[in-house]
């Protein structure tokens, strides 16, 4: 029987730990790394691979070149979104395609709640004016309260779900759509489920967290933008063709909604002219939420692990395409 093999396609700058080699070789699996970006090098490097492994947001794996690795299983992303692996065509050739939403549902909850915060108490616009020498409390007034508020999320998976048990203390009412959601779950929680429009016309503060496909490109838009109060404040830790930029920076700039804070955005890096880097009722970081002291390490490690589960037969603890009918017989 031929060796198991793991190759690991994209770097996204990153080097693998010695231990994630030394694991490989203990499972009696062949393991290599290389940074493909071209067609022939992912032939070269992933064409005899089992499992071919995706770091991070690189782009490597595109639709048309799935034909070059003809003995994939699966593809692993190590991360949560997969928009830039072809999940469709992935999964009508019997691929599983995983990912690692453990590794940073931690940081991404926090990191959400702290562009909340800093929009509500107004911290980067005071922190902006003390540093220009200017000590006016009334320059930025933190004119938001979360007690008895209502916050609207996009989407109930793992990371919301976080943010609703991190913020339970503030007596939040709690919004969601989410087509896909569990009923029993959302109860469980109490949140309440409910349709987009209703989310977006009576939350207070709204957070997106849905992944990228076509269904939800532009799911922010002129028209949901009008319906929400202009008191509002959005935030998306997601991704940043969820919103319609142009749209949103009108929002901001007439009054549509109050503020936003954005991890993500539509072009990344902004560019010098764009004008979200000029407006107060704007935070912004970049694409960092997923990241903390923890989330590189557990990255690699459930990558590995779920690289290990697969070899061993068995359905890896999470992965997107969920009628995907897998080239290998596996278990629970």
């Amino acid at each position: 029987m031929d060796t198991f093999k793991v190759a690991l396609v994209g770097l996204d700058g990153q080097e693998p730990p010695d231990w994630v080699g030394e694991r490989f070789v203990q499972e009696k699996i062949t393991f290599v790394y290389k940074e493909c970006t071209s067609r022939e090098e992912l032939a070269d490097t992933a064409g005899d691979a089992d499992i071919v492994w995706v770091f991070g947001s690189h782009q490597c794996v595109y639709a048309e070149n799935l034909d070059v690795i003809p003995r994939c299983g699966a593809i692993i992303r190590t991360g949560s979104g997969t928009d830039n692996v072809p999940v469709a065509e992935a999964t009508a050739r019997g691929i599983i395609v995983s990912n690692t939403q453990d590794a940073v549902t931690e940081p991404v909850s926090e990191h959400m709640i702290a562009l909340l915060f800093t929009l509500i108490r107004q911290v980067a616009v005071q922190d902006r004016a003390v540093r220009r020498g200017v000590w006016e409390r009334y320059l930025a007034w933190p004119d938001w309260h979360l007690q008895g508020q209502t916050l609207g999320l996009m989407g109930f998976g793992r990371i919301p779900q976080n943010i609703v048990r991190k913020l339970s203390g503030f007596d939040l009412n709690v919004l969601v759509f989410d087509p896909y959601a569990d009923p029993w779950k959302a109860q469980k929680m109490g949140v309440q489920l409910t349709d987009m429009e209703t989310v977006c016309s009576t939350s207070d503060y709204l957070s997106l967290h849905t992944p990228l496909t076509d269904e939800t490109h532009h799911l922010i838009n002129e028209q949901t933008l009008r319906q929400m109060k202009s008191r509002a404040i959005l935030i998306n830790t997601s991704r940043g063709p969820v919103v319609d930029e142009r749209a949103l920076i009108r929002a901001l700039k007439e009054g549509w909604i109050a503020a936003a804070g954005l991890d993500v955005t539509e072009t990344e890096p902004l560019p010098p002219d764009s004008p979200l880097l000029s407006l107060d009722n704007v935070v912004l970081t970049p694409h960092v939420a997923g990241y903390s002291d923890q989330s590189q390490d557990n990255g690699w490690r459930l990558s590995m692990e779920t690289a290990i589960d697969l070899a061993q037969g068995r359905w890896p603890r999470s992965h997107v395409n969920q009628d995907v009918k897998p080239r290998w017989v596996l278990k629970a």
